[in-house]
């Protein structure tokens, strides 16, 4: 009888290209991930030769981000997260603001209507969550002020993002799409995604603190190692599963949020080292994902819009962070990490591109700029974070004696 093979050739195929043109990448003094995601395009629908299954691609993708933010939650303790409050949430919130704006201002002058530059503007507006996080578990910044500051960022920007995922069919007829199948109210649309929310985060908070870390208890006791390595990757798996089915809240914030409640646990330690293989594996596969949504046609074709979405992201978003870190009285050297860690856009981008395109608010080609403005700012995101390194010293008075080789290695 045949076999469907899809998602073995895919994870064959793509995995090997991924190896080999990281190697080359590296070589080349380029970071690992440009070959990835060229790995991606050249599995991808866009160019000659073997065709992965995008669909298979982007949900072995959405596990790594998973297992990523799981591993990211159990070093980040709810003190973490509200000591950084005073950065993070007013920062994530008007860096979203200034990236929205931007990307409405330059939609403006193709054309497109105020509907389309919303939605294009907040998917330049919000972070890649594996490029962040895998950028500063390179640097072993996760653990310091600076990755805090960061980590509790992306978290303010994930839900600012999951409330407009929820908002926006309820706001496409007043912004020129198409409009709501149920007549959706607004307030009421607005009440439950945020009441989802809060129910989700309380029964985290009060139930899962005292639940799961009981269960992984049990479960060592047994003394089975693979028992316990399937514990934890059912439990952060599971938990994303139901917070986003149940309460509406993107595997990323349910991923998290269930690492988080292990924080304090003895076991929490233990289960992070079972799950760091899983997820360098799949973010090889997340990276992968993304290069098969890259038309390479977009960069001949519409040059200047590229160039234009590429600024917005890494030049724009970068110097607004840097000027709401410092009004906010953070150091230079915050701001400067703050804005190398977002000068990126990823997974919720691709999500945010997708509902504007069925809500019939952003125009095909509005998904193309995005993916393309993704690819390469997740490509350059590298020398972001060299030169945030390299101006802290030298404001600092030390010498700048690391290069860009050593920050591509990474």
């Amino acid at each position: 009888m045949p076999h469907e093979t899809s998602l073995i050739a895919l994870i064959a195929v793509g995995l090997t290209l991924a190896f080999a043109l990281g190697c080359v990448a590296v070589r080349l003094r380029l970071p690992a991930l440009v070959g990835y995601l060229l790995a991606g395009v050249a599995v991808g629908p866009f160019t000659p030769g073997f065709v992965g299954d995008a669909k298979i691609a982007h949900e072995l993708a959405e596990i790594g981000v998973i297992l990523l933010m799981f591993g990211v939650g159990m070093h980040f303790s709810i003190h973490d997260l509200w000591a950084v409050r005073k950065l993070a949430l007013p920062g994530a919130i008007v860096q979203i603001a200034a990236a929205t704006g931007m990307g409405v201002g330059v939609s403006y002058f193709w054309g497109w209507s105020l509907g389309a530059g919303v939605v294009f503007g907040l998917a330049l507006s919000v972070a890649s969550t594996v490029v962040l996080l895998k950028a500063l578990e390179a640097r072993n910044r996760l653990d310091t002020g600076d990755g805090r500051i960061a980590i509790g960022w992306l978290i303010v920007e994930d839900l600012v993002i999951v409330l407009a995922l929820v908002l926006l069919p309820a706001l496409a007829g007043p912004l020129g799409g198409k409009a709501a199948a149920d007549g959706s109210n607004l307030w009421a649309t607005l009440g439950l995604a945020l009441g989802k929310v809060a129910a989700f985060v309380a029964l985290m908070l009060v139930v899962g603190t005292r639940l799961f870390p009981w269960l992984l208890r049990k479960v060592e006791a047994i003394g089975s190692r693979e028992l316990f390595t399937l514990a934890v990757v059912a439990q952060s798996v599971g938990i994303a599963y139901a917070a986003t089915e149940v309460f509406g809240v993107s595997f990323a914030l349910g991923a998290f949020f269930a690492g988080m409640v292990l924080n304090a646990s003895e076991v929490g330690h233990k289960a992070v080292d079972k799950l760091q293989p899983l997820e360098d594996v799949f973010a090889v596969l997340f990276f992968v994902s993304v290069g098969m949504l890259f038309d390479p046609r977009v960069l001949v074709e519409q040059p200047l819009r590229v160039l234009a979405v590429l600024g917005i992201i890494v030049v724009g978003k970068s110097l607004a962070a840097v000027g709401i870190v410092l009004g906010l009285g953070g150091a230079r050297q915050t701001a400067l990490s703050v804005s190398a860690a977002l000068a990126q856009i990823g997974e919720f981008s691709f999500i945010l591109a997708g509902l504007g395109i069925a809500l019939e608010l952003l125009p095909p080609e509005g998904q193309s700029l995005i993916v393309a403005g993704a690819l390469l700012s997740i490509t350059l995101n590298p020398v972001a974070f060299f030169l945030a390194d390299r101006w802290s010293r030298e404001r600092a008075g030390e010498p700048a004696e690391r290069d860009l080789v050593a920050t591509a290695a990474h």
